[in-house]
């Protein structure tokens, strides 16, 4: 089995984790865009257009499933990426987790980026899945940038202004980014009341693997041997995890594994 994730940075490094915790024995291709970074303030045709390069250069490896680990990437160009690339290989998106924080009863923080908070976008899923909930939605400025590069203050400072943002009485928070999704303890210790539990956070990974398993027919075998290889593209060139991937335990995770003989140097 093999799977490719793209984004265009270290975000993907959640889904892919959790593939591999599903999987080990699944080989992984990650393809991500550092010279296309960030992608938020581009416009959508080119944002399709960059996921797209980023997809191809992935699908010249012949993976069984395409997971497009980004919501940006998956408000953009997923209708473009399946129009593309299936039926020959699946291709599963990420959507914020607002229906099953909802379910959970409210009130709900939606933790997205100051480009998503307020979009069309965000505002249709949270009408379609939360409409007798009380949602705040919460704009993280600064804070996927921060997690893309391992700066621990700049987490620290992002994280601490969201929180004064998030309402006291959230019972549930969306980490609306994948990036968020690699802070996630960070983020519950800093949400959390004295004397209340923390919020219940609901990210994306499990879920896309899980998806990604039932359409191309798998099962879940995290007993598997742990053989699965790592084969990391960046901008259409063979590269290694940046360093910056290792800062968290997902992409320590990764690198665990075993590597293909010449699509990973290790710098």
């Amino acid at each position: 089995m093999k799977i490719a994730l793209v984004d265009a940075g270290i975000g993907l490094l959640a889904a892919a984790a959790a593939v591999r915790r599903l999987r080990p024995d699944a080989d992984l291709v990650l393809s991500s865009d550092p010279d296309g970074m960030p992608w938020g303030p581009r416009t959508p045709r080119d944002i399709a257009a960059r996921a797209i390069a980023i997809a191809e250069a992935a699908a010249a490896h012949r993976p069984d499933a395409l997971i497009v680990a980004c919501n940006t990437a998956t408000l953009h160009a997923l209708p473009d990426l399946r129009a593309r690339f299936e039926p020959d290989a699946p291709v599963i998106g990420t959507v914020p987790a607002i229906k099953p924080a909802a379910a959970g009863g409210g009130p709900v923080a939606v933790w997205a980026t100051p480009a998503a908070t307020g979009s069309p976008y965000l505002r249709g899923l949270i009408t379609e899945f939360a409409d007798r909930v009380k949602v705040a939605e919460v704009p993280c400025p600064g804070l996927s940038d921060a997690v893309e590069h391992a700066d621990q203050a700049a987490i620290a400072r992002a994280v601490a202004a969201a929180a004064e943002r998030t309402p006291d009485d959230a019972r549930a928070v969306v980490l609306g980014c994948t990036h968020y999704e690699l802070i996630a303890e960070h983020i519950r210790a800093a949400v959390r009341q004295p004397g209340s539990p923390p919020p219940v956070l609901h990210g994306t990974a499990g879920a896309v693997a899980a998806q990604m398993l039932r359409r191309i027919g798998e099962r879940p075998a995290p007993e598997a041997p742990a053989e699965g290889t790592l084969t990391v593209i960046h901008s259409g060139r063979e590269a290694a995890l940046p360093a910056a991937a290792l800062a968290y335990e997902e992409g320590r995770l990764l690198r665990a594994g075993p590597t293909r003989s010449g699509h990973v140097r290790e710098r």
